[in-house]
């Protein structure tokens, strides 16, 4: 078996290329290949331009690791820190680049061919909701069996709650409303 096997998602690969892609690899002290490095200390103070030696030299003094901090550049940055805490950081800054992408999801409502006017209130409150948070709503109305004959029905409904949903928020329609195998949708989101 090679070195390089690796399991991603219940998928083997033989390929040290698509290991690279996957995962960023962080260069630490002698694994750094630049010969020379911009140094940035712990305090954030510029170093300028070193040799590799002279900053894993400084690196050791200081009880602290030499991080590689960027790669495409013809001399690379490279910071001194503890490398725990290196790791840290920027977990936590991916944790909070994923919170700030949360916003804008598909969040769905159902309407039912016989809705009641006060469920369909409740229905536009929710919506209202959705697209206060930033969200897109995808409007659904599930059609079975005879229902499917008076779409017209259907539509006036779905038009209904347009106009209901109007009255409390600006939005535009994304996808108008489509007849698809169990009824009919649309998707709509904040203007």
């Amino acid at each position: 078996m090679s070195k390089y096997l690796r399991e991603v998602s219940g998928q083997e690969f033989n390929s040290p290329h698509l290991h690279r892609k996957l995962f960023k690899r962080t260069f630490v002290n002698n694994g750094i290949r630049a010969k020379q490095v911009r140094v940035i200390d712990e305090s954030g103070k510029n170093l300028g331009v070193l040799n590799l030696e002279e900053a894993l030299h400084i690196a050791r003094e200081r009880n602290l690791d030499l991080i590689q901090v960027t790669e495409k550049l013809d001399v690379p940055v490279c910071k001194i820190m503890d490398y725990g805490k290196y790791q840290y950081l920027e977990k936590k800054q991916e944790r909070k680049s994923a919170k700030k992408q949360k916003g804008g999801e598909m969040k769905g409502i159902k309407l039912s061919f016989n809705i009641s006017p006060h469920d369909m209130e409740t229905r536009v409150k929710q919506a209202e909701k959705f697209l206060k948070e930033g969200n897109k709503v995808r409007i659904e109305m599930r059609l079975r069996g005879r229902e499917k004959a008076l779409q017209d029905f259907a539509r006036e409904k779905t038009n209904k709650f347009k106009e209901m949903l109007s009255a409390l928020v600006e939005f535009k329609v994304e996808r108008g409303l489509k007849k698809e195998a169990r009824g009919l949708t649309m998707i709509i989101s904040k203007k």
